[in-house]
């Protein structure tokens, strides 16, 4: 089951629009409308509670994406006290944003335990009409690796973006 949806944080959506401009702006990929969703979205998964929103039938966080493809077919299952259609499309919307995240600002983590293609199937599928996914994926990438360098970066943010590098 998802989690409600998350406080907004304007602060750091324009952080990471102004950064994911600039990466699109670099590598001349279109930004209208895409700048918007994938800074909306870094900050939402800045929060672990919501890159691990989705939840089983036990109550535990689902992490990873064979799980997540469970709990889209799960929420068909109308002997299931929580039967809920509609949340068939909210978890299939979360595979997309969790594989364009991964594979993103995640790439090396992504290649050590799964298959990459595997994670880029499942999120062109979970979006369905998203042709460019590889594409923005790479943008996420090297925005990650050319504007998110923990000595470049406010003190503020220095220690999460260690983090993220260790990760």
């Amino acid at each position: 089951m998802a989690t409600r949806e998350p406080a907004r944080t304007p602060g750091l959506i324009r952080f990471f629009e102004r950064l994911v401009r600039h990466a699109l702006g670099d590598l001349r990929l279109p930004a209208d409308g895409v700048a918007d969703y994938l800074a909306t979205l870094l900050a939402r998964f800045a929060r672990s509670d919501q890159l691990y929103a989705i939840h089983d039938a036990a109550g535990r966080p689902v992490d990873s994406v064979t799980g997540l493809r469970i709990e889209a077919e799960r929420a068909w299952a109308f002997d299931d006290p929580e039967f809920d259609p509609f949340r068939e499309r909210r978890v299939r919307q979360h595979i997309g944003d969790y594989t364009l995240f991964m594979t993103g600002v995640f790439r090396e983590h992504v290649e050590q335990r799964a298959s990459t293609g595997f994670y880029v199937r499942e999120g062109q599928k979970a979006y369905q009409a998203v042709a460019d996914f590889e594409r923005y994926a790479g943008a996420l990438t090297y925005m990650k690796r050319v504007y998110l360098r923990p000595a470049d970066s406010p003190p503020l943010l220095q220690s999460v973006l260690r983090l993220l590098a260790e990760w």
